[in-house]
């Protein structure tokens, strides 16, 4: 088994190989230098190239790009791209010139990177908007579209701007996934609902940057605001229990998309909006 692997990493990394020189023996394109092709094996990531790469430049995306439960990204648009899932075959068959990742690569696949000599950038996730522009920076930069990154910040910033609201009493706020997760202070979350005009109780709770609320103690001291992650009805176990129920007429529900909750970058656009349009209807 394990020579059987070995063999196909070596095939994948020769017909690497191969690829390359014969992109090397060609011209560039006439009048600049050719853009760099990238592979992102972080859906996040492909959130931001689709902003700022050309689409031509983009080898390869994450396979949870192309899955309805992950994406960041319309799968219409995910669907236009190779997809991979990040192992050490497929990215280096592609002949990238840049790998952009998560914080967590196998180790195999970075092995195989620097064999190959094909650069790997890892982005985490953000935990400030200030921090998700300079990922975008990043990434813009290492692709050659500086440019393009500036106006994705520049829309971003934009887009804070206008949902943005102040209170001298902001709505206590929650946001609570399956299994009772809050996202607390020093997140991205948490900043994204100052900004748009609430108070993070994460805090009230003794909570940390990620802890989980334990049903109990929310009934005991219930937020003005629940935003929902995920299911938004009885298949979600806690927020369709009997004891939550009997809170509706003190607690506004409202449902907040997984995909806004885990991405900087333009899903910053989509997620101060949401919170905008809740903030009003209160």
């Amino acid at each position: 088994m394990i020579r059987a692997l070995a063999l196909v990493l070596g095939l994948a990394v020769a017909g690497c190989a191969s690829q390359a020189a014969d992109r090397a023996a060609q011209p560039p394109a006439q009048g600049r230098e050719a853009l760099p092709r990238v592979v992102s094996i972080n859906p996040c990531v492909d959130a931001v190239l689709m902003q700022v790469a050309d689409p031509a430049q983009i080898a390869a995306i994450s396979h949870y790009s192309q899955d309805e439960r992950a994406t960041s990204i319309p799968l219409e648009q995910a669907q236009r791209f190779a997809a991979t899932s990040g192992t050490a075959e497929e990215v280096v068959a592609l002949a990238p010139d840049i790998v952009i990742a998560g914080s967590h690569v196998a180790p195999s696949t970075i092995s195989a990177l620097h064999r190959m000599n094909i650069p790997l950038i890892q982005i985490g996730v953000p935990e400030s908007i200030d921090e998700s522009s300079a990922q975008v920076r990043t990434i813009a930069a290492a692709i050659r579209q500086p440019a393009r990154g500036e106006a994705l910040v520049a829309r971003i910033d934009d887009a804070v701007r206008a949902a943005s609201a102040s209170s001298a009493a902001p709505p206590g706020a929650l946001i609570w996934q399956g299994g009772g997760l809050v996202p607390g202070d020093g997140t991205l979350a948490s900043e994204l609902l100052r900004v748009t005009g609430f108070r993070n109780l994460s805090a009230d709770y003794g909570l940390k940057q990620w802890d989980v609320l334990p049903l109990e103690y929310m009934v005991a001291k219930p937020p003005q605001v629940l935003l929902s992650v995920g299911a938004h009805d009885r298949s979600d176990r806690m927020l369709g229990h009997p004891v939550l129920a009997g809170l509706k007429q003190q607690i506004a529900v409202r449902r907040y998309p997984e995909k806004l909750l885990h991405c900087g970058g333009p899903t910053i656009i989509d997620a101060v909006g949401h919170l905008a349009q809740i903030r009003q209807t209160l």
